[in-house]
């Protein structure tokens, strides 16, 4: 790493070995997309320029394009040796994760001027908050809005003045959607910049159960609404490990972040010079004729890919990332599929209890060792592919570290070599299980993925009748009025998926399922819509693909058939006669128009996108 990223990582002392599973997985998806990812490669080969990529427009090009900017930075962008950055930013105030990006920009300009740059705020893209719209018609454009993001970025990146990125995003749909529109612009070097996680809250074992009484009819509004406010109470990231904790982690280890940048609080010093570090590391990155030039389409390799699956597994994250890894590999030129998955996962030890796998939160993860000490482990283990490259330095073993500041100044050290809470955080020797928290399943009802690091080892394999319903207002309803109490039952809501209605989050599942669970019921989901990183100790096979409503099997199951689905053999079944099966009429989606609240102008999403197992997106 070149300073101040100056650290000789304790295990760079020469080739690490790689688990004979992860080699053979990494080498297997070489080997499918070797023809796409060669001409993705080709195609960000021609894009490259020698010199500022701003030197190619014409006059009345650049002058529109430094038209607004000081005299000072006219005169460097007049000219042909300073590189120039742009900022993308997801800011907005809706979400409490990316407030602390407001100010961001004006930090990032002056680490990139520290290094002889010049930066501009290229452009916005939306970001929403699945908070907000949980169980709300807004839900529906939420998976959506990952593709519009990367469209977003992709216009951002369009005026041809830069040659390199810094992006501003954390949560759900938005980070995969700034590296899908980054990879369009594969040539230049990008840093993702995240803004950390607010202060922990109310206790989560705590909020768990006080939702389950919310569920019951034991409280009320009144105190359901005191328990959220004390959970997600100020700016900074949500602390439970769902999606947008997810994707921070991932993009450490897949070396889009700088070392151990991830879960630095908001607001604090150290969190202010690792910002400005990003924009001065950036253009270090950015010219094609010295040896760190480093664009993100080359970083992000078929190594980088499987590094963010194994990280994935090891810490029960989101099971939205079944959706979005496939899709961010998709658009190197990658084919990552679901089968990867459950290979590396057969493999993976978890070494993380987090929220909803546990009752700790991210701050209880950094504070007992963070990233740092869990890519050491990886890497000592063989799990991940050490010399995969990174923005920060030469290889993914240099990750293996924490950031400081000495007399003021950002200086990074060796990763504690034990956890500060082995009940949070274990060593790859002494896992909390064997293996990763991630299965896929299969069967006559199609494939799905279960996330099982919540799941009692007892509670994975659920064989009961069926109750189906097209919604998840349906479910709560039926809950509600007591007409699933007493019997065991394997809950089918179908018609989620994302050609019916954009794949919503069914959070609100959750609450009523545990509670009869909790009541000694066996019970399980079925779906073809998403459950995320808040999926919780019911077992749920999610994402079923083909969906419902494009001829896949759920929509010919009805009730009282017999399900089964194991998680641990990796099946999902209707146990109803093959003939008697196939010979059904599927039934018919719900006939509620999908309009209001803005659903209207994704009808060509709708009808474009592809399956959930191979992301879900509207591109290709």
């Amino acid at each position: 790493m070149s300073p101040p990223l100056g650290l000789e990582s304790p295990m760079s002392t020469g080739p690490l070995p790689v688990h004979p599973v992860v080699a053979r997985v990494t080498e297997r998806i070489a080997a499918r997309s070797a023809d796409r990812r060669a001409a993705y490669l080709a195609r960000i080969a021609d894009a490259r320029t020698q010199g500022p990529a701003r030197g190619g427009l014409g006059c009345a090009n650049l002058a529109h394009g430094f038209a607004a900017c000081s005299p000072e930075v006219k005169l460097q962008l007049r000219g042909d040796v300073a590189p120039n950055i742009a900022i993308v930013s997801s800011y907005n105030e809706m979400l409490s994760a990316h407030a602390p990006l407001k100010d961001y920009p004006d930090v990032l300009k002056a680490g990139v001027a520290e290094a002889g740059g010049t930066a501009q705020f290229a452009g916005g893209v939306p970001a929403m908050c699945d908070g907000i719209t949980q169980g709300r018609a807004g839900m529906e454009l939420s998976l959506f809005s990952r593709d519009v993001i990367a469209m977003a970025t992709a216009v951002a990146l369009s005026h041809d003045m830069f040659d390199g990125a810094l992006l501003l995003g954390v949560c759900d749909k938005i980070v995969p959607g700034l590296v899908i529109g980054a990879l369009a612009f594969g040539h230049l070097p990008a840093i993702l910049v995240p803004a950390g996680p607010m202060a922990s809250g109310l206790p989560n074992a705590q909020k768990a159960a006080i939702r389950k009484r919310f569920a019951t009819g034991e409280i009320g509004r009144d105190e359901l609404l005191a328990a959220e406010a004390s959970s997600y109470h100020s700016s900074g990231t949500c602390t439970f490990y769902g999606t947008a904790n997810s994707n921070q982690l991932l993009m450490e280890v897949m070396g889009l972040h700088l070392p151990g940048a991830s879960f630095v609080p908001p607001h604090t010093e150290l969190r202010d010079r690792l910002t400005r570090e990003a924009g001065r590391r950036v253009v270090e990155l950015t010219d094609p004729r010295g040896d760190s030039y480093t664009p993100i389409g080359e970083l992000l390799d078929e190594r980088a890919f499987v590094n963010g699956v194994v990280a994935l597994l090891a810490t029960g994250g989101s099971t939205n990332h079944t959706l979005h890894l496939p899709a961010m590999a998709a658009a190197a030129g990658i084919e990552l599929t679901w089968d990867d998955f459950d290979e590396l996962s057969r493999v993976t030890p978890l070494l993380t209890r987090l929220y909803p796998n546990g009752t700790a939160d991210v701050n209880h993860f950094h504070a007992a060792g963070g990233t740092g000490f869990l890519i050491r482990e990886l890497v000592g283990a063989g799990l991940v592919h050490a010399d995969a490259r990174t923005v920060g330095g030469a290889s993914l073993a240099e990750y293996a570290v924490v950031p400081t500041l000495d007399d003021g100044e950002l200086t990074w050290t060796d990763a504690p070599r034990t956890s500060g809470d082995t009940d949070v955080l274990r060593p790859a020797a002494e896992p909390f299980d064997e293996h990763g928290g991630l299965h896929t399943v299969d069967g006559n009802l199609g494939r799905a993925v279960v996330k099982v690091s919540a799941v009692a080892p007892e509670r994975r394999t659920v064989e009961a009748p069926a109750r189906v319903f097209g919604s998840q207002a349906e479910l709560q309803a039926a809950f509600s009025a007591g007409e699933l109490d007493g019997r065991d039952l394997v809950a089918v809501v179908r018609f989620q998926g994302p050609a019916a209605n954009g794949m919503p989050e069914l959070h609100k599942l959750t609450p009523p399922l545990s509670v009869l669970q909790d009541r000694g019921h066996r019970v399980a989901l079925v779906t073809d819509g998403r459950m995320s990183g808040a999926s919780g100790t019911v077992p749920a096979a999610i994402h079923v693909s083909p969906e419902a409503a494009a001829g896949g099997p759920l929509a010919r199951v009805r009730d009282g058939d017999v399900v089964r689905l194991d998680a641990d053999k990796g099946l999902l079944e209707v146990l109803v006669p093959d003939a008697e099966f196939a010979a059904r009429e599927p039934a018919a989606p719900p006939s509620d128009p999908v309009h209001g609240t803005g659903r209207e102008l994704f009808g060509a999403f709708r009808r474009a996108v592809g399956p959930a197992e191979r992301g879900a997106g509207v591109f290709g």
